[in-house]
């Protein structure tokens, strides 16, 4: 089996190309820091026969306003048209990397039928890739997954999101976040690539949408108090109480879908997620 990965070199596309060299298949990697742009369909068009996309590749939102919207419907929009051009000319099939877009949710656990609702332009970016997905399989016939996961976590992760800031301020025996009440769906980066595996050789002619999760809502507290026990010195834990405008308090995926048509189901808990995160990271540990 021949892949295209775009987003390649990113925190989830590192760890697949990673399983795809492990399973054999051959892979062929696009990331905009090889110079290679997905908004550029003279040289998609380049990309010769393969079997399955997956779409990885997408600009991200920060919180900081340092964003650019333009830049970012631009990014996120065009490339996922390009990828669908693609796929269609080539005859493959396509995996659609989407995101967290159920907004402050009705009930939990969520069902890919809950309703679409974005909160930033990320979201949004997302959300209007979903649609060109179902547009492209209606319209064509393109065989399309497309996965909506929900807290990914794991060695590369991002430094600045709160995992890997909780085990920093661990090691250095001080962890200061803004509100320990939220609660997330966290799944590790390992189960994340094997659902990825097993939809690039699922059976289907249609669109599917699929919940990436673990099916359990950890608080920040509980994600710090696990931190803080892998460790023997003491730990200051300090909270701003600072809630973050249109804070969602509690996500958690209904994965039955996955589990019943990928047979796929996460193998890797919480402590022991962070455990191997805090290993990964070579940051030093007690226990």
């Amino acid at each position: 089996m021949k892949i295209v990965i775009t987003g390649s070199s990113g925190f989830v596309g590192g760890h697949f190309v990673d399983k795809c060299f492990g399973l054999g298949y051959e892979v062929f990697p696009v990331d905009i820091k090889e110079g290679f742009d997905m908004t550029n369909w003279n040289q998609v068009r380049t990309i010769d026969q393969f079997d399955l996309l997956v779409h990885l590749a997408a600009k991200l939102f920060s919180h900081d306003g340092s964003f650019n919207s333009h830049d970012l419907y631009l990014t996120n929009i065009v490339s996922t048209l390009n990828a669908l051009e693609l796929c269609k000319i080539r005859n493959a099939k396509m995996i659609f990397i989407s995101s967290y877009v159920y907004g402050l949710p009705k009930n939990l656990p969520i069902r890919e039928d809950h309703p679409a609702s974005s909160f930033n332009p990320y979201t949004e970016s997302k959300i209007i890739g979903e649609r060109l997905c179902l547009k492209y399989n209606q319209y064509h016939g393109l065989p399309i997954s497309i996965i909506r996961p929900f807290n990914l976590y794991g060695k590369g992760l991002n430094e600045e999101l709160l995992i890997p800031t909780v085990i920093r301020g661990a090691k250095k025996g001080k962890i200061i976040v803004d509100d320990q009440r939220p609660k997330r769906d966290y799944l590790y980066i390992s189960d994340f690539v094997d659902l990825l595996s097993g939809l690039s050789v699922y059976d289907q002619a249609g669109c599917e949408i699929f919940n990436a999760g673990s099916g359990v809502s950890y608080s920040v507290e509980k994600v710090i108090e696990t931190v803080c026990s892998m460790y023997d010195h003491e730990i200051e834990v300090h909270s701003r109480n600072r809630q973050r405008e249109n804070e969602i308090f509690e996500t958690r995926a209904d994965i039955s879908k996955a589990m019943k048509l990928i047979n796929w189901k996460p193998a890797v808990s919480l402590v022991e997620g962070l455990g191997l995160m805090i290993n990964e990271t070579k940051f030093s540990r007690a226990k």
